[in-house]
């Protein structure tokens, strides 16, 4: 817990300001007037954030030990408030030339490409075989647009270019679609194969480039 706490700024001057209230507490309670006899028993001590729910309590032999276990007992719990009300951000939805393709029942074909790669430029001739899938939909994306379509990248996991990515049409899977991405290059061959895999049903005709 104190790693986490040396590397959280925030949370160190909010410990730092309830440390300095626990002292000053028991410095007070401990230079009252009048005798006092020694305390024999263990001490404790709790610490709050303020401004959280976040809290502590520790016993220690001392007022400074029992402070400083309880500071540490404090800061773990913010911790874990902190950690636990973080809420990932939704990826945006795809272009809508993509979302409208796949919500018409077309099998999507994303080729994410960086210029000037060798196989970049193969596999992308080699996605001109699928003119002749009237119902596959075939989007050319270049790398530095590739946020553009997280919704589809990141479930399926894409980290590099040349990627082609195939999602199956909306009537195989009615709300979620799946998809498989293919690394590399690609011939002709396989990217027809990874659109019917992927459950093409459409007609089909020759193409010649």
């Amino acid at each position: 817990m104190r790693e986490a706490l040396n590397s959280n700024p925030l949370l160190q001057l909010a410990v730092v300001g309830v440390l300095l209230l626990g002292v000053g507490f028991f410095m007070l309670s401990s230079s009252g007037g009048g005798e006092e006899e020694e305390s024999a028993g263990a001490t404790e001590a709790t610490v709050s954030v303020a401004g959280t729910e976040a809290s502590g309590t520790a016993t220690g032999a001392t007022p400074g030990e029992a402070v400083e276990g309880a500071v540490d007992a404090a800061a773990e719990s913010l911790s874990s408030a902190l950690s636990g009300a973080q809420t990932p951000i939704a990826a945006p939805p795809p272009p809508q030339p993509v979302l409208d393709a796949w919500k018409a029942d077309r099998t999507l074909v994303l080729l994410f490409v960086r210029g000037g790669g060798i196989d970049d430029r193969l596999v992308k001739v080699a996605t001109t075989g699928l003119a002749g899938f009237r119902d596959a939909a075939v989007f050319i994306v270049p790398a530095a647009k590739i946020s553009r379509y997280a919704a589809i990248t990141e479930g399926v996991g894409v980290d590099r270019v040349p990627a082609l990515v195939v999602v199956t049409p909306k009537n195989l899977k009615q709300t979620v679609p799946t998809a498989s991405v293919s690394y590399g290059f690609q011939s002709s061959q396989s990217v027809t194969q990874a659109v019917i895999d992927a459950g093409y049903r459409g007609p089909t005709v020759d193409y010649h480039p």
